[in-house]
């Protein structure tokens, strides 16, 4: 089963890349478009509820502005509240994010299991990114502000990690790129599908601006024979596909 998901103001909410921290809207209604948009998830079937600490997010983000080097970002305010809700509330025991950056968007997601937001106790969380000068700021950042090291970086490519990942994989977040663009998708996806544990999340960014580039993609997890649910949240102009393996 696929759908799709549209936040009011979904095509024209973007965010500044260079400015990370700038709220782009009240805080009353971020937190609204985003209820609005778990408890279409929810009704999906994708999630077992909308409950997260809407407190220990804020001092997730608290501690991310004063604390991480950005140089840019499209991750918005709502995007980032999104993702953490949807880890606060699945709760993964190990997760990883393929695609990472400077590690804003890893620990959008690890972030509800250390630092300031931490809300339950994983096992393994893992951000991988490609380019080892990126792997590197993205790990400097996370240091400071989890010095427990259970949030990690490592600097490879995530097809191999993920295909060589010993446990089962409680939610995966792609947002890869590199010489084959968004096809990575599906690479790092194929190469971890059989660890993916019942019930296991896949999320995906760019699912709108970059829909072209993930036909492939797109049509893999929205098939039933591959995934019980697929969901286009669109609370942004960038997308996040939600998946239920």
């Amino acid at each position: 089963m696929s759908s799709t998901y549209q936040s009011e103001s979904w095509d024209t909410y973007r965010m500044d890349f260079a400015d990370p921290h700038r709220s782009l809207e009240p805080l009353a209604r971020e937190i609204g478009e985003v209820a609005a948009a778990l408890e279409a998830v929810r009704a999906a079937g994708i999630l077992p509820d909308t409950q997260y600490d809407h407190e220990k997010l804020l001092a997730m983000r608290e501690a991310v502005r004063r604390h991480f080097e950005i140089p840019w970002t499209a991750i918005t305010p709502r995007m980032q509240r999104l993702i953490y809700a949807i880890n606060a509330i699945h709760r993964p025991r190990n997760m990883i994010a393929a695609g990472i950056f400077c590690g804003n968007t890893f620990i959008a997601n690890a972030g509800a299991a250390v630092g300031p937001g931490a809300c339950y106790t994983a096992r393994n969380l893992i951000g991988v990114e490609i380019k080892p000068e990126e792997a590197a700021r993205a790990e400097r950042n996370v240091r400071r502000i989890d010095p427990s090291g259970l949030a990690r970086v490592v600097a490879a490519d995530a097809i191999t990690v993920v295909s060589e990942f010993p446990e089962t994989i409680d939610l995966l977040y792609l947002d890869p790129d590199g010489d084959r663009k968004r096809s990575i998708y599906l690479a790092v996806l194929q190469a971890g599908c059989e660890k993916l544990a019942p019930g296991a999340l896949v999320l995906a960014h760019n699912s709108q601006n970059g829909g072209s580039q993930l036909t492939a993609y797109l049509g893999f997890v929205r098939d039933p024979a591959h995934f019980r649910a697929s969901m286009n949240v669109l609370v942004d102009s960038e997308g996040l596909e939600v998946s239920l393996r």
